[in-house]
């Protein structure tokens, strides 16, 4: 690898011999994917994607140690994706015992090392750390050193951000060291498109039913996105972002998706065009009829199926701020319907500690509140790996969610049922 002379004098070990394992690892890391050299990391902030302490994880606080003693510190502090573990979210006994003492027993020691690592604030916990409230949102350009994979596939194809899908740990040593491997998503070339989709639905299609079936389908190359401007129009608004935010996570965690591109609306596609996509690009045609094949191909792994459910979570990705205020008054309006005055399976809607901050100040957080929703910050999936939440009958719109765990998923239409009428039409 051509290395800079800066480069290779942190390699041989100029800057001590921490950053010169660092420096190391990361040529390594490099040289499997073919980088030919190291550019600088550009975002303001970085992004780590390990948030959880776990009790197994002994060889990271080790490292994250060895980081810190030397003042190997990160170059610009970061976000986290979020906290494992709310008091507020419905748990039995036995569950949080199994939380607190044999899964996440090590939490407060570890968010002790992130704050001494370059920690943004307190409270910067949220898989979604491009949210306005969050302010981790990078410009059009910048190079990441991400891994959290529904952040990555965000910053690649919404902001226009360059960031491969890195692995846990990569994220922080890139963000150490000041640069990462120039390969994959980070160059030109991979950045076009090897398939095109074309979307002819007769309506809307559910976001997170279009990624899951993107995903499978493309698994990690580069779709370039052709009709769904028809439903989402050419301005990248909140709602339409919202929109992308949960459709990238299901690409991204269905398939390997790290970079996607809509016609008229994701800014390359606006600037470049059809330039975006490779010669022998394959097609794939989505219509309602292929949506719902893949809606009907999910299996169902509890082991009652035709039980009720016992618990709703929302927010896998993190929700939005408009996302909470919409489906408060998507649940106000169905629990009147049903004659119902709350909702009839425990809910729980996750979102970014500054989003809820924010919502709070809302008169939408009381009407929620009302309506026997509970707000939290914690990871759904983090929950879900207790061995007894993942016998639990729990439902999602999630795609991401039903895909690493036991959840089942349900539309968003079906959820708002589920929750205010107990499944009854």
């Amino acid at each position: 690898m051509l290395l800079t002379n800066e480069q290779q004098a942190i390699l041989n070990g100029e800057s001590g011999e921490v950053l010169a394992k660092v420096m190391k690892t990361l040529i390594k890391y490099g040289e499997v994917f073919g980088a030919e050299k190291m550019v600088p990391v550009t975002g303001k902030h970085n992004h780590l994607v390990t948030s959880f302490g776990l009790k197994a994880l002994g060889p990271v606080y080790e490292l994250m140690d060895q980081l810190i003693n030397a003042g190997a510190v990160s170059q610009q502090t970061f976000s986290c994706d979020p906290r494992p573990l709310d008091k507020n979210v419905p748990a039995s006994f036995l569950q949080n015992f199994i939380f607190k003492n044999f899964m996440y027993s090590r939490q407060d020691f570890y968010e002790k090392q992130l704050n001494s690592l370059g920690l943004m604030e307190k409270d910067a916990f949220t898989c979604a750390c491009y949210m306005d409230e969050v302010g981790n949102k990078p410009e059009y350009g910048d190079v990441l050193s991400w891994a959290e994979s529904s952040a990555v596939v965000y910053a690649n194809s919404v902001l226009g951000a360059r960031c491969n899908r890195n692995s846990g740990i990569m994220d922080i040593m890139g963000s150490v060291v000041g640069y990462v491997p120039y390969f994959g998503l980070l160059t030109d070339e991979g950045r076009r498109a090897k398939w095109i989709i074309e979307i002819k639905t007769t309506k809307k299609p559910e976001a997170q039913l279009l990624g899951s079936a993107i995903g499978m389908k493309v698994v990690e190359d580069v779709p370039y996105i052709i009709g769904l401007d028809k439903w989402l129009g050419d301005e990248l608004d909140d709602a339409t972002c919202t929109y992308l935010k949960d459709f990238g996570a299901a690409t991204a965690s269905n398939g390997a998706v790290g970079l996607y591109h809509i016609d008229n609306l994701t800014p390359e596609a606006k600037k470049m065009g059809s330039e975006l996509i490779c010669e022998d690009a394959k097609t794939y045609v989505i219509d309602d009829a292929e949506l719902e094949r893949v809606y009907k191909s999910y299996p169902v792994m509890w082991k009652n199926p035709e039980k009720a459910p016992k618990l709703c979570f929302m927010g896998c990705p993190h929700m939005s701020l408009e996302q909470l205020k919409d489906w408060t008054d998507k649940i106000e309006a169905a629990l009147s319907e049903s004659g119902n005055k709350k909702v009839v399976v425990p809910t729980v809607f996750t979102a970014a500690p500054a989003v809820l901050k924010e919502f709070e100040k809302t008169e939408y957080a009381e009407r929620l509140k009302k309506c026997g929703v509970i707000t939290s910050y914690i990871c759904p999936l983090m929950y879900m790996n207790n061995p007894l939440s993942g016998k639990m009958r729990v439902i999602t719109s999630s795609n991401k969610l039903r895909t690493y765990t036991t959840a089942r998923y349900y539309t968003d239409a079906e959820i708002l049922n589920e929750i205010t009428k107990g499944g009854k039409n």
